[in-house]
């Protein structure tokens, strides 16, 4: 049965190994070695034969966006996975290059937990077919308009996708993410890709997704892999339809599983709760897909919002939000809950903020809302958050962010796993903006300190002078973007 007969309703079906999927639309096919490397465990079971994922879905005649507008596809060949406290090759014009040896298998440290070691662009805003290594510690430098906030944007968006946000929330304005000049392929469509490496404990699995983002945005093309084996494909058959074709690696002696997944959400993120688990096949897949979504969900997008961090804030949960406009609430919190992480908030704030600090303090107003105020010491007035510098107030924002943990953060972390076993990786477009150099410099000290244990990891985008001084610092990967 043609997959364009499946609706978006109908239940899960299966194909013979025999079978095979019929129709791809895309012209590029998957190596011979990711058609047919049976899994590692079980009995021997045909890959998924998925073409690589492409932004268009008409017949083989009719051009890709990313080929409309000259950009190459992203590679299938495994990246160079790094060990556990290793840092990646940069600059990333070096990784473009092919510089730096790739790592044996045989030589390579397992991560303790899921972390994203990549994050690949193709056809996104100014990035072509480029690839991003990424460490513990990850500084994105250039001049303005070099795409630093772009890449952060795509890794906040795979994010989006693997906590079950749609299409649409993730891209508000897909069309700003299209390259300038792109021409669209016959059937006016055009696209951008976005893709990742993902290691942990079940080996680097590699994520890649192909968006069309006009004339409607959805995804056409899905594909998790690992080792060169396609674990879990999607692919659009039917324009008309809001839902793609999916196959999943099965074995046993149904070598192959097809069902229509939405169109609108990443097929990853929803195998958990499709994939049975019974034969060694299905194991692998749930193994990769499980890894994957814990990775994306551990991430926590930090833009401190100085404008809103000056009023008092009622109390509530004392989780940070995204803009940290209620510190406040959650120094509060911190202060009462975990001594020994506010005490060392307490002494970055001598380095961070001006004048003496004894302390970090939260006091109550008379309308029962609460406020942070530093502590100068005995016989000097307390300074509150309103009267601190803008400088002052994002520093002390992501202080506090590189010393908590998820529980304090307004995030969803992945439930699949104790939290003990998670890395949460920070993201902060203009770490250091409106910061001194003292105050950029004890932010890198403590993301050194915090990220050195494994449980904390941090992508940024910084100035010049921050970038020149992580420079001279050893586990920091500093990568350069030209304009």
């Amino acid at each position: 049965m043609d997959a364009t007969a499946v609706a978006p309703g109908d239940d899960t079906r299966t194909d013979s190994p025999e079978a095979g999927p019929s129709g791809e639309p895309s012209t590029v096919q998957p190596p011979p070695s990711a058609r047919h490397v049976p899994p590692t465990a079980g009995p021997a079971a045909p890959a998924v034969t998925a073409a690589a994922p492409t932004v268009t879905a008409a017949a083989p005649t009719a051009p890709t966006a990313t080929a409309a507008a000259g950009v190459p596809g992203p590679s299938v060949s495994p990246a160079p996975a790094a060990g556990a406290g290793a840092d990646p090759v940069v600059p990333a014009q070096a990784a473009r290059r092919g510089a730096g040896r790739p790592v044996e298998p045989a030589q390579r440290q397992p991560y303790a937990r899921p972390v994203i070691t990549e994050l690949r662009l193709s056809a996104f805003g100014r990035h072509r077919s480029a690839a991003f290594p990424l460490g513990p510690v990850t500084l994105f430098a250039g001049p303005s308009g070099s795409g630093k906030s772009q890449v952060l944007a795509a890794y906040e968006a795979l994010a989006g996708l693997g906590s079950g946000a749609t299409l649409e929330t993730v891209f508000p304005d897909p069309g700003a993410r299209i390259p300038d000049g792109a021409l669209p392929d016959a059937q006016r469509r055009r696209g951008f890709r976005i893709g990742c490496t993902v290691d942990g404990p079940a080996g680097p699995a590699r994520l890649e997704l192909a968006v069309q983002a006009e004339p409607a945005l959805r995804i056409v093309g899905e594909r998790l892999s690992q080792d060169g084996q396609i674990l879990f494909a999607t692919a659009l058959r039917d324009p008309g339809r809001r839902s793609v074709q999916a196959s999943w690696l099965t074995g046993g002696a149904v070598g192959v599983t097809r069902a229509p997944l939405p169109d609108d959400r990443l097929g990853t993120a929803l195998l958990p709760l499709r994939v049975a688990g019974s034969t060694a096949g299905q194991r692998q897949v749930l193994a990769a897909a499980e890894q994957t979504v814990v990775a994306l969900r551990s991430v926590f997008a930090c833009d401190p919002r100085p404008d809103r961090m000056r009023a008092p804030v009622p109390p509530g949960e004392g989780r940070l939000l995204g803009d940290c406009a209620n510190l406040a609430d959650v120094l509060r919190r911190t202060r009462h809950e975990c001594g020994t992480r506010h005490a060392l908030l307490a002494q970055a704030a001598r380095t961070g903020c001006a004048g003496p600090v004894a302390g970090l303090e939260v006091r109550a107003t008379a309308g029962g809302a609460v406020t942070a105020v530093l502590d100068r010491g005995p016989g000097s007035p307390a300074t509150e958050l309103a009267r601190l510098g803008s400088g002052e107030l994002r520093f002390l924002a992501v202080a506090l962010v590189l010393l908590t943990g998820p529980g304090v953060l307004d995030m969803d972390p992945a439930a699949e796993l104790l939290s003990a076993r998670q890395a949460l990786t920070v993201l902060a477009d203009g770490l250091d903006r409106g910061l001194d150099g003292n105050q950029a410099a004890e932010l890198l000290r403590l993301s050194l300190l915090s990220c050195g244990r494994g449980h904390v990891r941090l992508v940024a985008a910084v100035g010049e002078g921050t970038a020149a001084a992580a420079r001279r610092l050893d586990g920091v990967s500093v990568v350069d973007l030209s304009p």
